[in-house]
């Protein structure tokens, strides 16, 4: 062939970099790439019933395979409908690739039919939104736009293409590896950072590692259990991170933050030096006050960005690095010279936490209410869940509880919408997730409220084949903002209860699997069964409607 159309470029660039599947609905702007994909079945298009679906599958894909995540859609409210789906991707660091087909170069800056400035509209949410006007220049901004995704602190970019510009046509491009055209060897440390923190940490009488998603972006996770295990560091996870070490690790306190463990709050509080590895220490991990970081607790971060060290406490070493490449540094440097002495006091208060936390959780098995308390439904997922499965958790009360209750044995493996908070999130992520990982078992919790947001992807699910398990916790109403209501406000209830199908019944509508649970000892049995089948399947366990987490504004610092 002596030309490529812009959409065979288009789909050779992103085959480069390991593409392999694109979410989106078919529109007309974008044909041409649609056409390249006809007679090269090496990438799917998966046609999704919303495009922020799409945008929340290309999320999940990326978050557990480091490959980019792709949509494709249509000008105009296409584009528009991506923007919480992307969002959500901006504030997990995740590189998902936004391509939307244009209007044509000829109708711009004439309000034309679904002419909108998407550029300026993606530019917030996006380390980069620009517009390709020549199909010669694809395989340049294309290049730059997935550099700029890959690279550093990974997150969502933009591209809008003309359907001209897709339409015209280009040289063929020789395929180049992603090595040719961006960064793909991490970051070091400087030496002298590392001096310094090995002096802190020499230093430091109770020292605790505090292990975020720059852990597991970076493969550290691993090293960071060596320095724990080596130095008598007790481990706390940053919030929504508690994948980042294992959990059954004998000095793994829990996570930090809105709805985390007491016991990894209490170990915070008493450290006279935290590690904070991989994490910016943000809001509901640190709640950017004194209640978990006390003043004068000397902090050593590590991150890939320097905008964010020592932007909410002040550091006593900021190294600005490659968790993993940090984290080998500080272990050469520790074993030349020692480490900080293992101090056995220290060592027994942080064995006397997690007991506590492990007898905490473990009342809860005995919970006998009914409908059940969502303790009690997570006490159950603690048995069955496989070590791999992947858990995607909802925002919303019901999945709140979560935080602090599930387990984690593998990194990648706990997807959530962070600081976010975006409802509807769970499900169209673990779709996302399982065609990543299609060997790992996937698991998606969703309050009532948030699953029917983006529940009309189980026909997609079915359509496609991807056998992802959803448990909906229905307790009838939005639970965390009825939460609220009752704290501060009497019980004075407004817009807070809402009805809802019969969830299992919904699911065999779609040609999926359904289950409905009312009793814990069913609880395992439907997810092992749900989990053996390759079809999707939803789970329906009605909750107790008066039971609520504790709203953060209503957590007092303790004194």
């Amino acid at each position: 062939m002596d030309e490529w159309t812009g959409g065979r470029a288009v789909v050779e660039l992103l085959k480069a970099e390991g593409v392999r599947q694109i979410f989106g609905i078919v529109g007309s702007t974008f044909l041409d790439v649609l056409d390249t994909l006809y007679d090269d079945s090496s990438v799917e298009y998966i046609n999704v019933r919303h495009e922020q679906a799409a945008a929340f599958m290309a999320d999940g894909l990326a978050r557990v395979t480091d490959r980019p995540g792709v949509c494709l859609v249509t000008s105009g409210p296409g584009a528009t409908n991506l923007l919480t789906g992307v969002a959500a991707a901006y504030v997990a660091h995740s590189p998902v690739v936004v391509l939307v087909g244009g209007i044509a170069l000829d109708h711009y800056q004439k309000d034309a039919f679904q002419e909108y400035d998407l550029v300026g509209m993606f530019r917030p949410v996006t380390k980069q939104a620009l517009q390709i006007n020549k199909a010669e220049r694809i395989p340049e901004l294309l290049r730059g736009a997935l550099r700029t995704a890959m690279s550093g602190r990974q997150g969502p970019v933009f591209v809008e293409i003309p359907r001209d510009v897709l339409n015209g046509t280009l040289p063929p491009t020789a395929a180049l590896a992603p090595g040719r055209y961006r960064v793909t060897h991490a970051q070091p440390p400087h030496a002298d950072a590392i001096r310094e923190a090995v002096q802190h940490l020499r230093q430091a009488e109770r020292p605790l590692l505090l292990v975020g998603g720059g852990t597991s972006r970076a493969g550290a996770n691993e090293l960071v259990v060596q320095l724990s295990d080596r130095y008598g560091m007790p481990m706390i996870t940053a919030y929504g991170r508690n994948d980042a070490v294992p959990n059954a690790h004998p000095l793994y306190l829990g996570p930090l933050g809105r709805a985390g463990a007491p016991e990894a709050a209490a170990a915070c509080r008493r450290a006279d030096l935290i590690l904070a590895v991989g994490s910016r220490l943000a809001q509901f991990t640190t709640q950017f006050d004194d209640r978990y970081i006390r003043s004068g607790t000397a902090i050593v971060q590590i991150d890939l960005e320097a905008r964010d060290i020592g932007r909410y406490y002040p550091v006593a070493v900021g190294i600005h690095a490659d968790a993993r490449e940090t984290c080998q540094a500080l272990l050469a440097a520790l074993a030349q010279g020692g480490g900080p002495a293992r101090n056995e006091s220290w060592l027994r208060e942080a064995e006397t936490l997690r007991a506590q936390r492990q007898a905490r959780l473990a009342a809860e098995e005995g919970l006998t209410a009914k409908p059940m308390k969502p303790q009690r439904v997570y006490a159950e997922l603690r048995r069955v869940l496989p070590p791999e499965t992947i858990v995607t958790l909802d925002a919303g009360a019901a999945p709140a509880y979560g935080y602090d209750r599930l387990r984690f044995a593998r990194p990648r493996t706990f997807l959530t919408p962070l600081d976010l908070g975006g409802l509807g999130f769970a499900f169209p992520v673990a779709l996302g997730a399982k065609l990543g990982r299609p060997e790992a078992p996937v698991v998606a919790i969703h309050g009532d409220g948030g699953y029917l947001m983006n529940a009309q992807e189980l026909e997609t699910a079915v359509r496609h084949g991807i056998g992802v398990v959803t448990i909906v916790m229905n307790n009838n109403c939005w639970g965390s903002e009825k939460a609220y209501q009752k704290h501060f406000y009497g019980g004075r209830y407004i817009g807070c209860d809402i009805g809802n199908p019969r969830y299992d019944q919904f699911a065999r509508l779609f040609g999926a699997a359904g289950y409905y649970v009312e009793h814990p000892d069913q609880v395992g049995d439907a997810v092992k069964k749900a989990l053996s089948e390759s079809s999707p399947a939803v789970i329906e366990i009605p909750i107790d409607p008066d039971e609520f987490p504790t709203p953060v504004a209503a957590v007092r610092r303790p004194d």
